[in-house]
């Protein structure tokens, strides 16, 4: 039985086998499926039959895109520092009965002499127990 509707070939994805999906893959891709999880398989079997069926992105959105990325890469943009506390500033957590003092650099922390990367390796030295480092100096924001 062929199923001609595009919303009911997705909505059959759920209950299809893993290697009825792979064969899936196949027919599509005309390649062999990556060694991912399921769900990976599903959404990106969904997406091509979408695709198939309606057309994939216009010339100008895919143009965009490859600028976008090659603007990404050049810069490099770093990640959203905004809470980051400035340079120079002392953070000061008492643990264990003892305080501790971490110095923020331009490019990381120092703690105890040594410099760190992230305030996580910090807490996680610290504490001795994994632990998110923004938490840990009472920096993260509240909800």
């Amino acid at each position: 039985m062929k199923i001609h509707s595009v919303a009911a070939q997705i909505a059959a994805l759920k209950d299809m086998p893993t290697g009825a999906l792979k064969d899936k893959w196949r027919e599509l891709h005309k390649s062999e499926p990556p060694p991912f999880n399921r769900v990976y398989l599903e959404s990106r079997i969904a997406y091509r039959l979408q695709e198939l069926t309606y057309g994939g992105m216009k010339k100008e959105t895919r143009r965009r895109l490859a600028e976008l990325r090659e603007e990404i890469i050049e810069n490099k943009p770093r990640r959203d520092n905004s809470r980051r506390p400035p340079v120079g500033a002392i953070l000061v957590r008492e643990c264990k009965g003892v305080e501790h003092r971490v110095r923020v650099l331009d490019d990381g922390f120092e703690y105890d002499g040594r410099r760190f990367k992230s305030l996580t390796a910090i807490a996680t030295h610290i504490a001795g127990v994994k632990w998110n480092g923004w938490e840990f100096f009472g920096l993260r924001r509240r909800q």
